[in-house]
Parts: structure tokens; C-alpha cells; sequence
């Protein structure tokens, strides 16, 4: 089914939208959770969490790029839960590591003014990935946007784990001076 006809299936109130949704991108949403989550029960219910929500927010959207709405949903949620999670026990987990790598070149939530500068924020972003590589482009989503472990990149893109490494910290280390440049305080 065509996403403009699931999306209509909402508006219309219809619970085949539920089915429909996750039949073409349940997949797609779980493996986003679960590279933050690392936890199949809490997958489960986040994955959930996301139908619930895309249910409850479609009467007043019409997302353009269905795939994509869903997954930052999904993301944002298994942020949301990871956050309540470890928020009494910090540790040395996946997400803690690649949030930290981050950390060096984008600013703080202290600093941005929310919606305006966060939309500006991932403005230049995008406009400083346009311009790597494909591969590096690439490397740097599946890390920082689906979550993935460097062995995982490594994996996919068939390169060692020092690549991966040494790639990401060439990408944070350009996306720092990048922003600099554009004025945004890190």
C-alpha cells in the first residue's frame, strides 16, 4: 500500500492504518529502537508507543516523507525512554558514547533558543553533509541518526572498525569547524 493511501486510512480513522503501518515499516522503526534501546521488551512497547503516537498526531499533520516522520518518532520516543531509563545510573552504554561523541561539536540544549535554532541548527547540518562523500555522509547517519555500533557500520559498508573511528572523527571534527563558521557558538 501506497503511504498516501496509509495516510488517508488515518485521516479516515481507520485501525488497518495501525496494520498497514506496521506491516510496511515495523521493521524499519525496531531496528531504530533497538540500536538505542538494546532491550526487546522495551523495543516492543516503544515501537508501540510509535503507532500510538502517529495515530494521535495524524488528524492535524499530513507528513511528507512518511518513512521518515515515522522513524524520528520512533527515535525521539527511544530517546525519551533511554533518558528515564539511565537517568539515576550513568555508564559506559552505546548511546552514552555516541551522544558524548557529539558532544565536541554540537551545542548544548542550554544554549540553543529550541525551536527556531534547533530547525536552523539541523539546517546547516544537512548543508555540511551534502558536501562529504557519500560513504562518510553515510557513516556519519547510521551512527548518529539510527544509532548503529561502529563493528555495525564496519559491517555494512565492508571497512574496519579504525575506519569507521577515524572517519566519525574527521566528520565531528569538520561538522565543529563547520558550525564555527557559521556563527553557531559550541
Amino acid at each position: 500500500m501506497e503511504d498516501t493511501e496509509i495516510i488517508e486510512l488515518y485521516w479516515q480513522r481507520s485501525e488497518i492504518a495501525i496494520k498497514e503501518t506496521d506491516g510496511k515499516y515495523g521493521k524499519y522503526c525496531k531496528s531504530i529502537v533497538q540500536n538505542i534501546l538494546q532491550n526487546k521488551e522495551d523495543t516492543e512497547e516503544c515501537v508501540n508507543d510509535t503507532w500510538l503516537h502517529t495515530w494521535n498526531a495524524i488528524p492535524t499533520e499530513r507528513p511528507y516523507e512518511f518513512r521518515t516522520w515515522l522513524g524520528r518518532i520512533a527515535r525521539n520516543l527511544a530517546f525519551d525512554r533511554y533518558r528515564k531509563r539511565t537517568a539515576k545510573k550513568r555508564g559506559g552504554r552505546e548511546v552514552d558514547i555516541l551522544m558524548s561523541e557529539l558532544e565536541e561539536c554540537i551545542p548544548s540544549a542550554q544554549t540553543v533558543e529550541k525551536e527556531l535554532e534547533d530547525a536552523e541548527l539541523a539546517s546547516f547540518i544537512n548543508n555540511f553533509l551534502k558536501e562529504q562523500k557519500k560513504e562518510s555522509r553515510m557513516i556519519f547517519v547510521r551512527r548518529y541518526y539510527y544509532s548503529d555500533s561502529i563493528k555495525q557500520i564496519a559491517e555494512r559498508f565492508g571497512i574496519s572498525e579504525s575506519k569507521v573511528k577515524s572517519s566519525l572523527f574527521r566528520i565531528r571534527n569538520g561538522l565543529k569547524v563547520y558550525l564555527e563558521k557559521e556563527g553557531i557558538t559550541i
